[in-house]
């Protein structure tokens, strides 16, 4: 990979580039002006990962940069402080390596640290071995905790040492309204917290006035999503493949208190299938589909985007709200979800500033027949 070189100076330039490009690939979809939410230029990521590098007696952060002319020859990076990690994550760094430097029960066979921070300070500190962790292991770690105010987690082949708990609470204000989220440990989660605002804030935006129908959503997480869209519509049906996932939606649903809105353990194929009445058994059952009347569609898919039967069953809708991490893949599918749908709405949330990545919002609604 290539490690983000951060220049606050030029951010302006950088995202000028990407709205840029953007405007250039869609051009063909006629999409209206693009809306452009700008990140900030510096301590934007919430969550981080770093090898640790061992080096005679001293120990620091590294990362590999990667020769793009051959892939195979990887250069390690020293990092002392990361600018594109969180405020918490910067302050915690130097802090953290002196003490497991210092701490040989600490220090030994560790390999990786994972950083998972939020907005308010919360931070979940997982250090990941490649050895065997014992009570005298645990009992450093609990003293670290006591130390830097963390909390910390210890990984090892089939071992999981949880010392507080495995998770924190982010919180995000958005619209004027506060929205709790459980965010686990080794589990997806958006790591620009302020881009996730504007994300939620536009997503409600474009969904306002459907109160009296239904919303599907389709790889919903820990319920992003589906939390802040709820009061938005009658009911909402969400899906999730990930077990770790579902159950932190459903955490999420109750610390919210929303009632309206229920999460399904199922793919987004399995849940086409359903729909289409091709697929039976308890988890269909308990769904009650019969039940909903849905206008909306909300797809946050992975890069690869959708397969041709999931688009195909997204044109189905009368809107389909579209968050994709991947530009080329949402082209992709835009060639076949405009065959009956416009794009209404258009947006670039600059989630992963200094690097080539977009991530990208699109509202589509289907088209009048009879006009056409």
């Amino acid at each position: 990979m290539a490690i983000p070189v951060v220049d606050p100076d030029r951010y302006d330039d950088q995202l000028a580039a990407k709205r840029e490009r953007l405007t250039a690939e869609f051009a063909h979809f006629s999409p209206p002006p693009l809306e452009v939410y700008p990140s900030p230029a510096s301590h934007y990521r919430q969550r981080c990962e770093f090898r640790l590098w061992h080096e005679g007696d001293d120990l620091f952060y590294a990362m590999f940069e990667v020769d793009p002319a051959d892939p195979k020859q990887k250069t390690v990076v020293r990092l002392d402080d990361f600018p594109v990690a969180s405020r918490r994550i910067n302050a915690l760094m130097p802090r953290l390596r002196e003490a497991l430097r210092d701490t040989p029960v600490l220090r030994h066979r560790l390999f990786q640290v994972e950083f998972l921070t939020t907005l308010s300070g919360e931070a979940l500190v997982t250090l990941i071995y490649h050895r065997s962790l014992d009570e005298a292991w645990e009992a450093e770690a609990r003293a670290l905790e006591r130390a830097l105010d963390i909390m910390i987690i210890g990984r090892a082949r089939r071992q999981r040492r949880v010392l507080t708990r495995d998770h924190v609470w982010e919180r995000l204000a958005v619209d004027g309204r506060e929205f709790a989220y459980q965010q686990v440990e080794n589990s997806f989660t958006q790591p620009n917290a302020e881009i996730c605002r504007a994300m939620l804030s536009w997503a409600r935006n474009v969904t306002a006035g459907s109160g009296d129908r239904d919303l599907v959503e389709l790889y919903c997480g820990n319920g992003n999503f589906t939390v802040a869209l709820a009061e938005n519509f009658r009911r909402v049906l969400a899906t999730e493949i990930s077990r770790t996932s579902v159950a932190s939606a459903r955490e999420n649903l109750a610390a919210n208190g929303i009632t309206n809105a229920e999460v399904g353990r199922m793919s987004a194929e399995e849940f086409a299938q359903a729909l289409r009445g091709e697929r039976g058994g308890r988890r269909v059952a308990e769904m009650g589909l019969d039940d909903y009347d849905f206008s909306t569609v909300l797809v946050d898919p992975p890069r690869a985007g959708l397969d041709d039967a999931s688009c195909r069953q997204l044109s189905e809708y009368e809107r389909i709200v579209y968050i994709s991490c991947n530009p080329k893949t949402l082209a992709d599918n835009l060639e076949t979800l405009t065959r009956t749908h416009e794009v209404q709405r258009f947006a670039l949330f600059d989630q992963f500033p200094w690097t080539h990545h977009c991530e990208c919002g699109v509202l589509l609604t289907k088209r009048d027949r009879s006009r056409s």
